[in-house]
């Protein structure tokens, strides 16, 4: 179970570094704890904190499907964080470091902390309209090919939990996780669960030497502790009596699953979320001007250095002018912002302006009467020439 455990968690890293330093992925979308980030601005305004997607949505709703059916499996096998504290702490056993057990109430008062890490991080994030926690974030560390926007904190606390880990079995997952905190309301009401037989145990207590939450699984007749990542540590750490048996299982309550049940479950949920993601991609920038009428007509662009909200934002400026090149009527912007050409579907009036207009506006430069200054599109839009023919042939 252990050796099968430490390849799933070896292939998610490599994906995840392969992705983005070989192949420059933007991996920061997929990242669950951006869904819970960006639901309130997404909600009232209709578009994502910028660098997120509504992928991260759908992620999220992968793990929180995952952590009803498997408690926090997400966090025992794909999480990226919990890997690298994990594989730290074997590196410390094998050093002969010396190993710290926090359990008892010590391990309940710091396990309080990451609902507070949570709420500062979500207030920070409403106040500001951006993600200040990515100066501190240990998993933006990881993903951010360390680009201009990563600040030297984020390796502050990288290598605290590098260093800790080497005596304390994972504890930014125990402590500080703000995705722990969101995910262990759903995950105490798991399906599934590890069960103690009392008959066949032998109480040797290898289950809670052996558990990286500190959960006191000996004590226990079922393991229904939130913060149970299902390793199956405890399980494969059971010693086998005369009959083949061991005192521990795991599965839904009365039920013995295999560890092949757990990560077909667990694909499932993940896969199921990323596929959903394609075939119902959903606009990470949504804003309108006017009221809609009852006939309209949606163009479809794609439009290069629509990078996130901020140049978003900027579109719907150019396209809200009050020069010769002025959209009149009603007009939505439906975006999908990221690196490259982005998509862009724009929904107007016909009869009160073309698809043609729509595109001078977006590309021609724009005096601002208010800043006495002339601003220069930064856009252009794929297989539109703006000194073709139709130049100036602004209105339906």
């Amino acid at each position: 179970m252990k050796k099968t455990r430490r390849a799933v968690q070896f292939v998610m890293l490599a994906v995840v570094l392969v992705g983005v330093f070989a192949l420059g992925a933007h991996c920061e979308r997929w990242c669950p704890f951006g869904g819970v980030e960006a639901a309130y601005t997404y909600a009232a305004e209709g578009n994502m904190l910028c660098s997120l997607g509504t992928s991260n949505f759908f992620i999220l709703g992968g793990v929180l499907l995952s952590v009803i059916l498997l408690r926090r499996a997400f966090c025992g096998y794909l999480c990226p964080i919990g890997t690298i504290s994990e594989w730290m702490h074997g590196l410390g056993r094998r050093m002969r470091l010396p190993s710290f057990t926090v359990g008892g109430r010590t391990d309940r008062v710091l396990a309080g902390l990451k609902y507070i890490v949570l709420a500062v991080i979500l207030y920070a994030t409403w106040q500001a309209g951006e993600l200040l926690f990515r100066g501190y974030d240990p998993c933006y560390a990881l993903i951010s090919r360390h680009g201009a926007d990563i600040t030297y904190w984020a390796y502050v606390v990288s290598g605290a939990i590098v260093v800790v880990s080497l005596v304390v079995t994972v504890p930014f997952c125990r402590w500080f996780c703000p995705l722990a905190a969101v995910l262990n309301p759903l995950s105490r009401f798991g399906l599934t669960r590890v069960q103690r037989d009392g008959h066949t145990c032998t109480n040797c207590g290898l289950c809670s030497k052996n558990c990286p939450e500190a959960i006191p699984v000996a004590r226990l007749e079922q393991v229904t502790a939130a913060r149970c990542v299902a390793c199956l540590n405890c399980v494969a750490s059971c010693p086998v009596n005369k009959d083949g048996r061991r005192a521990l299982h795991w599965g839904p309550k009365g039920s013995q699953w295999t560890q092949a049940a757990l990560l077909a479950l667990l694909f499932l949920c993940i896969a199921g979320a990323v596929a959903s993601s394609y075939i119902f991609p959903a606009p990470s920038f949504i804003k309108a001007r006017g009221a809609r009428p009852e006939q309209v007509v949606t163009v479809r662009l794609e439009i290069d250095n629509l990078t996130c909200r901020g140049r978003a934002n900027l579109l719907f400026y150019f396209m809200e002018r009050d020069d010769l090149y002025e959209i009149p009527g009603y007009f939505k912007v439906d975006a999908w912002p990221g690196p490259g050409f982005a998509r862009v579907d724009v929904t107007y009036d016909p009869t009160a302006t073309d698809a043609n207009a729509i595109k001078q506006a977006i590309t021609e430069p724009y005096f601002d009467d208010t800043a006495g200054v002339w601003r220069n599109s930064p856009f252009q839009i794929r297989g539109y020439d703006p000194f073709g023919p139709d130049v100036g042939q602004n209105g339906p």
